[in-house]
């Protein structure tokens, strides 16, 4: 068993002298692990640092064992990103929340394809990529069941005056309606429905909670797992962004 495509590299572990299992993204095998000889060594751990674009190179006698990963480094993004303590944080929540919530050997073509670009142009600043990245795990919340419908009131079906979206649900609701229930409901900003729309450090803020409510509960709640703890850091980072300086887009 043998193939090579371009990944993302969500994680890297050491194991035993100078080893390491990785684990990657592809767009045709999904989230994906294999030993990488070496992985952890001063000449190749820089490869494997999560966020990293490589071109991956897999094989194994059998489908199911752990096989052999190589590869090369096409776009360091970690290394890029060093210098931005915020592009950091969404760089190791998106890895986190791709290596924590998708199944393994699983394709999720959209969720690859979505996260590829949000990487390829970090290093422009994490502002311009934060709306993207917060659309990205919309996607991977629709990829793997879990779809939220932003696009009409859950109670009459109109498609304006959308505020709000029902925790329970996942569905859209209208001003009024959301009004008597306070803050029981979670804040829609309109970036979320019209990707291009301005937004803003408040903007960002209450998406990351709305999004954050739904991976908790399903895709890792599902799973008895908790959010992981570089989701969670970079929602508490663009919180303080928010608090600072909550009209500034």
């Amino acid at each position: 068993m043998e193939w090579t495509a371009p990944a993302i590299v969500l994680e890297s572990r050491p194991l035993g002298e100078g080893g390491a299992v990785v684990t990657v993204l592809t767009e045709e095998h999904g989230r994906h692990a294999g030993l990488v000889k070496g992985g952890a060594s001063r000449g190749q751990a820089a490869t494997w640092l999560p966020g990293n674009l490589v071109e991956a190179r897999w094989v194994a006698r059998l489908a199911e064992q752990l096989g052999l990963l190589s590869g090369d480094l096409v776009h360091p993004a970690a290394a890029l990103a060093m210098d931005d303590p915020l592009a950091l944080a969404l760089l190791s929540s998106a890895c986190a929340v791709a290596a924590e919530a998708l199944p393994e050997r699983e394709p999720h073509a959209a969720v690859f394809r979505g996260l590829l670009p949000i990487i390829a142009h970090l290093q422009r600043g994490a502002r311009e990529v934060i709306p993207d990245y917060i659309h990205w795990e919309v996607q991977l919340l629709a990829d793997l069941g879990y779809g939220l419908d932003l696009t009409r009131c859950a109670m009459t079906g109109d498609t304006a005056r959308l505020t709000h979206v029902s925790p329970k649900s996942g569905r859209a609701v209208r001003d009024d309606i959301a009004a008597p229930y306070g803050d029981r409901m979670l804040p829609l900003p309109p970036f979320m429905r019209k990707a291009s729309l301005p937004s803003g450090p408040k903007d960002w803020a209450d998406a990351l909670r709305l999004t954050g409510h739904f991976l908790a509960r399903d895709a890792f709640g599902a799973r008895h797992r908790p959010i992981p703890a570089a989701r969670q850091a970079l929602a508490d980072r663009v919180a303080l962004l928010a608090e600072a300086a909550p009209n500034q887009a």
